[in-house]
């Protein structure tokens, strides 16, 4: 069998035992010939045969999946369909309007904690590190690519059929661009220090870290760009267009400040409007949420009579300065890919796991509740960073308890499957590409389609409620389909790699 600790890693090398077996069987072979053969020679096939078992593990390499990866990850992508279609009836579950943490706002943070752990499993060891170098850059530009298309505004999945975006009005930046951004930084580190790894680490609770200072010190200078921006960026008066039916109409926001963190003033909107331009923004920002801005808060709502001017503003709640940040979400999953390789056992993998989580949010927790920084996922804050990812570190170690150590995987079989095919499941269910290419096929009515009718007779007509039928018709309709769907084509060895 091969060695359970690396089978924990997802690491180990082809199991030896078939090999045993057949050593066996030829070591029978040679007794026959024993009895009239050369016992030199019987030797020599001996030493032979003993000289391939011991090569054969290191020349053919069999990896298996860390299951608790995938399941972390179909998580992730079940949380994000959950909240972009249900949210609108759960307000609660849907994106905090400003300061505060809701389920919507753990999505982009646990995406980015898990590809920090999957960069540090796959790059555990690069034979060429310009072909590495070739590849992470190509998978960046393959990120940034769909991100564009997806959330740029040339598709308008899954409600409207048509397509199309003027270039004037494209949105620039996205889910998968700020994982495009944290994914280059983070492998790109990865591989450069790849010379300066410690096969094996010095005694030491604290060694884990000093072997990957490169990747610690990379997000120290993110967090120092970010903070130094946030907090001494002079952001002026600015202002923007909205354009109604048949007029225009511009309206002013009064800022000249510097440190702000509410909605008007801030350092991040600031840069974003800078370097993309105000037209390239995200132009329904979750702050219209506000109780400042409508008396439907926390809900979707008409505008008050007195709402301020920024109400009305675009702002890209994955902008470029708010990413900046996020590379530390990302280190801080590497450096739980790290313990994984590292750290052999359950309890001590544990040990190190639970106590960073925990100490991520008791660290949030002070700097939210005492108002220094408060925890925002618009902002990408530095509080907001360290309480996801110490929420993310408690889910994966729980994982990691229930799936490899106590052995409870058929339960979260479907997560797996969903994270084997992650990137799928994103685009033809988070991004409601499947949802649109059946609405394509419609009666009459753009509105009379199977999708429509699916979820207004058999959910929201029988439960005679609209909030309950939208929710249990995501659960069924959409999560646990695409579960099915996606264990299919693992058994079928099908899986969208980028």
């Amino acid at each position: 069998m091969a060695d359970p600790r690396k089978m924990e890693e997802g690491l180990a090398h082809a199991e030896v035992a078939p090999d045993e077996e057949g050593k066996e069987k030829r070591d029978g072979k040679v007794g026959k010939k024993e009895g009239g053969g050369d016992s030199i020679e019987i030797e020599k096939e001996e030493k032979v045969e003993e000289q391939q078992l011991e090569e054969k593990p290191l020349v053919k390499q069999k990896t298996k999946r860390v299951a608790t990866l995938d399941a972390f990850r179909g998580l992730t992508i079940v949380l994000m369909i959950l909240v972009d279609d249900a949210g609108e009836e759960y307000a609660r579950i849907d994106h905090s309007p400003w300061n505060g943490c809701t389920l919507a706002d753990f999505v982009m943070p646990f995406f980015l904690f898990i590809v920090g752990v999957a960069i540090a499993l796959a790059l555990k060891k690069i034979p060429k590190i310009n072909d590495a170098i070739k590849k992470i850059c190509l998978r960046t530009l393959k990120l940034l690519f769909w991100g564009v298309l997806l959330q740029g505004g040339y598709s308008h999945a899954p409600n409207d059929l048509s397509y199309g975006v003027d270039m004037k009005q494209i949105r620039w930046f996205g889910i998968l661009q700020r994982i495009a951004l944290v994914y280059f930084i983070v492998a790109l580190i990865e591989t450069l220090t790849t010379k300066r790894r410690p096969t094996v680490l010095e005694p030491g609770h604290l060694s884990i870290f000093t072997a990957y200072r490169w990747q610690w010190i990379g997000g120290f200078v993110a967090f120092v760009i970010y903070m130094i921006t946030t907090y001494s960026l002079y952001v002026p008066d600015w202002s923007f267009v909205v354009y109604g039916d048949n007029e225009a109409t511009r309206y002013t926001v009064k800022c000249g400040m510097r440190g702000h963190l509410g909605p008007a003033c801030n350092a991040v909107g600031y840069v974003d409007r800078e370097v993309w331009g105000i037209n390239h923004l995200y132009s329904s920002p979750v702050w219209q949420r506000l109780k400042a801005c409508t008396h439907s808060s926390p809900s979707s709502g008409p505008f008050r009579d007195d709402a301020p001017n920024w109400c009305r503003a675009p702002f890209e709640p994955e902008g470029l300065l708010s990413s900046i940040l996020a590379i530390l979400s990302g280190t801080i999953g590497i450096h739980y890919g790290h313990v994984l390789i590292h750290f052999k056992g359950h309890s001590e993998r544990l040990k190190q796991w639970v106590s960073m989580a925990l100490g991520l949010l008791i660290l949030a927790i002070i700097l939210h509740f005492t108002d220094a920084i408060p925890i925002n996922k618009q902002l990408y804050s530095f509080s907001y960073v360290c309480f996801t990812a110490g929420a993310a570190g408690i889910v994966f170690s729980a994982f990691y308890i229930l799936i490899d150590v106590w052995g409870f995987r058929t339960p979260f079989l479907f997560l797996e499957w969903i994270g084997m095919n992650a990137m799928l499941i994103y685009v033809l269910g988070a991004q409601g590409i499947l949802a649109a290419f059946v609405n394509g096929w419609y009666y009459k009515s753009t509105n009379n389609t199977l999708v429509y009718w699916i979820q207004k007779h058999i959910f929201i007509n029988v439960w005679n409620s609209k909030r309950l039928g939208t929710l249990l018709y995501v659960i069924f309709a959409e999560i646990a389909f695409y579960g099915v769907l996606s264990g299919i084509l693992h058994k079928l060895g099908m899986y969208w790699k980028l």
